[in-house]
């Protein structure tokens, strides 16, 4: 009898948002494969460095000096909905607790939209045993990302880490509150990456996923807990688990997180744009037709009547091979890459038609929910 292999998000049972109102605004144009470098509460890449001074225990090296240093940084986050008792009258009660972290001194956190969705209140307890209320900054339910903020002195942000330049088979450390444990570590290695929501089934079908593979152990509780390389600095936020699997998680590479960071301080939300179409993998064949060596790019499946591609002049059947100067790798890359773009912005697609290369202009419209 096979055993069926579920997905959990961590914390499956915390499922709350504070939602902000008036929330809107268009997303801002990136450039094509640029990282956007920001200050202030505006997350930035921290310059690659060289690895936290270790002891050793043996003739193995120890993780103690980095996880004391990052210790600090990482957070409880305890979500509370309101509830009506039998006298008509409210009380709070607690839904759930995650993970999350401090990557700005003025107090900006970063942790899952899951861990936070719908609480009508949210507490943050800091290493020093501090519980603070928490507000939410902002919250995009399709990359499982939020921003909370809390007013404290005192706090020691984590350094962002450029998770790009992250490899299989790299070591990395989840630090976060596997089943109410607090300050919980684990280390274990990178032993994937790219995956999608193909790979990681179970997860919401319109959201945005890129994820680090790694076999350091994550339970629930460990959402929205920093994944760390080998310097201290944050690579991923880890976001879901494999339910029967031993030592499979998945997080958030930071890549992903920079990019959302500018929209989600100035609007508390998202909005993205879309070229207008559905599209679906490249066969062998059509990628021969091309003088392709690999099934590279998206084949257009259908055209949405009124679209940015309807009034450009795209065609079913047209395959997309480069968006605004950056080579397509496959209709995952392509749906992110567009939804980020930027509403009306106008990008360069490179089109295959038959055997027939060629560029088009697109101007982006907005992606409807």
């Amino acid at each position: 009898m096979k055993v069926s292999l579920l997905i959990a998000l961590l914390l499956a049972g915390c499922n709350v948002i504070q939602k902000r109102s008036g929330a809107g605004g268009s997303s801002s144009a990136l450039p094509s494969g640029a990282i956007p470098v920001l200050s202030g509460s505006e997350l930035a890449l921290t310059p690659p460095v060289q690895p936290a001074p270790s002891s050793t225990i043996g003739t193995l090296p120890s993780l103690a000096p980095l996880v004391t240093k990052a210790g600090p940084s990482v957070v409880t986050i305890k979500a509370f909905v309101r509830r009506q008792n039998g006298f008509g009258r409210g009380a709070f009660e607690e839904r759930g607790v995650g993970s999350g972290f401090i990557y700005d001194a003025k107090g900006y956190l970063l942790t899952n939209n899951h861990v936070i969705e719908e609480a009508d209140r949210l507490i943050v307890k800091l290493d020093d045993t501090r519980e603070i209320e928490a507000t939410v900054v902002g919250a995009d339910k399709p990359t499982d990302v939020a921003v909370l903020r809390i007013e404290a002195d005192k706090l020691a942000p984590l350094a962002v880490g450029d998770s790009r330049a992250v490899e299989v088979g790299d070591w990395v450390v989840a630090i976060g509150n596997p089943f109410g444990l607090e300050h919980t570590v684990s280390a274990g290695i990178v032993s994937a990456k790219g995956r999608t929501r193909e790979d990681v089934k179970g997860l919401d079908p319109a959201g945005y996923f890129n994820f680090i593979q790694t076999d350091a152990s994550i339970n629930p509780g460990n959402s929205g807990g920093p994944l760390l390389n080998m310097a201290g600095q944050v690579v991923g936020i880890n976001a879901a688990i494999r339910a029967n699997a031993n030592n499979i998680g998945f997080a958030i590479p930071m890549e992903m997180v920079v990019q959302l960071l500018p929209m989600l301080l100035r609007d508390g939300r998202v909005t993205r744009s879309a070229i207008g179409i559905l599209v679906e993998e490249v066969s062998a064949a059509e990628a021969e037709k091309l003088g392709q060596t690999g099934r590279h790019g998206a084949k257009v499946l259908k055209i949405l009547a009124g679209g940015a591609a309807d009034q450009a002049g795209l065609a079913p059947g047209d395959v997309i091979l480069g968006f605004d100067g950056k080579p397509v790798k496959d209709p995952n890359e392509l749906r992110w890459l567009a939804s980020i773009a930027g509403v009306k912005r106008t990008v360069n697609l490179r089109i295959g038609r038959g055997e027939r290369i060629f560029d088009m202009r697109v101007t982006l419209g907005e992606l409807s929910e």
